[in-house]
């Protein structure tokens, strides 16, 4: 038997699934399903059967995505049949830590849902991406947002969202605020945002940059509209002709959204940590492929919250790196985009008529090796 190695393309999460699926992981059944390109079966993570090339592996949230998306079930795991509810387990561990007002640690967690820790923290990260340190981190960085927007003082806001330490509040606000508290609760006063406007295939993009990287991607035709739109977000934002720096991650968006060459930069998220698991489950749905609300409700653990999907979509400030466009509604049809449905077209387009002309370069490639032989 060969040793489980990770590619160097392949994301983190889906090295996690594949290695459930390699080591037949029985702790894995109801986080994921996973479909064979070359079968047209899906099955669950610990079947038996023979283990798939990881190239031919397609995820799905679901049985019922996969049957969506023309994967018919496996007659030896029987994926379709009733499994341990997984999701519910790991809804538990969310709520344990929405309601905790100090920091629960691993083990705790684990004493309260009756595994142990090691398993608890991979059933966790399957079923949402993020490791339980990671939520809870987040979920107390939502609690800084409510009590900045909402309270008198930065002092009072600290005690409500249940610091005792000022040191300690402010290192984990500046953190996870990109900005002083201060300068949040008087909506981004005094904190620098710059940006600027080039062309591409799609009319202008606007680029915006924070300290720890691009806060906005605004897609639009007039220039005057994207900027007075993005200072509606960034009371302070400054149009700059001379940046080094974000030039180069404008020519990097524009190559990105004209050409579909692959991008490399820092990400500035600022939502809620419900926000950031949406956004963060938009950017692992591959290029050319789209996901229903509904299903991306279920990739992160939160099945019946299809609205609040959709409405974090909507609150999807970078466009294009964060890809908002490719979830359509349940009949397969495009709906609400921020930018236009027009533009959510024409993305879509240019990314299937890539995927496709990828495909057929691929076949030909080993059609030539083949022959070489």
């Amino acid at each position: 038997m060969s040793s489980f190695a990770m590619p160097v393309a392949e994301s983190s999460r889906d090295a996690d699934r594949y290695r459930a699926i390699y080591e037949r992981d029985r702790g894995a059944d109801g986080t994921f399903f996973y479909g064979v390109a070359t079968t047209g079966v899906f099955c669950r993570p610990s079947c038996a059967s023979r283990r798939p090339l990881r190239e031919n592996v397609r995820y799905f949230a679901s049985a019922a995505a996969a049957e969506r998306a023309g994967f018919r079930a496996c007659k030896r795991c029987r994926p379709t049949a009733t499994v341990e509810p997984r999701q519910e387990l790991v809804s538990r561990v969310c709520a344990l830590i929405d309601a905790s007002e100090s920091r629960l640690s691993l083990q705790a967690l684990a004493r309260e849902v009756g595994m142990s820790p090691h398993h608890l923290h991979r059933i966790f990260k399957l079923a949402t991406g993020v490791t339980p340190k990671a939520y809870a981190q987040a979920r107390r960085r939502d609690r800084v947002q409510v009590a900045l927007k909402s309270r008198g003082s930065v002092t009072q806001a600290m005690y409500d969202a249940g610091f005792e330490s000022s040191g300690r509040f402010y290192a984990v606000a500046d953190a996870s605020l990109g900005m002083k508290p201060k300068a949040y609760k008087d909506r981004g006063a005094g904190v620098p945002v710059r940006y600027a406007i080039a062309r591409c295939s799609l009319g202008k993009v606007l680029v915006a940059a924070g300290d720890r990287g691009i806060c906005a991607i605004y897609l639009g035709r007039d220039e005057g509209r994207l900027a007075a739109s993005l200072r509606e977000s960034f009371a302070n934002a400054v149009s700059v002709t001379k940046d080094a720096l974000l030039g180069a991650w404008v020519r990097a968006v524009v190559d990105h959204i004209d050409r579909g060459t692959s991008i490399e930069v820092p990400l500035e998220l600022r939502g809620t940590v419900f926000q950031e698991r949406v956004w963060n489950a938009l950017r692992r749905i591959p290029p050319g492929e789209t996901r229903t609300y509904a299903e991306l409700a279920a990739a992160i653990g939160k099945p019946r919250a299809v609205r609040a999907v959709g409405s974090a979509c909507g609150r999807n400030a970078i466009s294009v790196l964060v890809p908002c466009h490719r979830v359509v509604g349940s009949d397969g049809k495009m709906h609400g985009y921020r930018w236009g449905v027009e533009l959510k077209r024409q993305l879509l387009a240019l990314e299937s008529e890539r995927k496709t002309s990828a495909t057929l370069s691929r076949k030909k490639t080993r059609r030539r090796l083949e022959r070489e032989k």
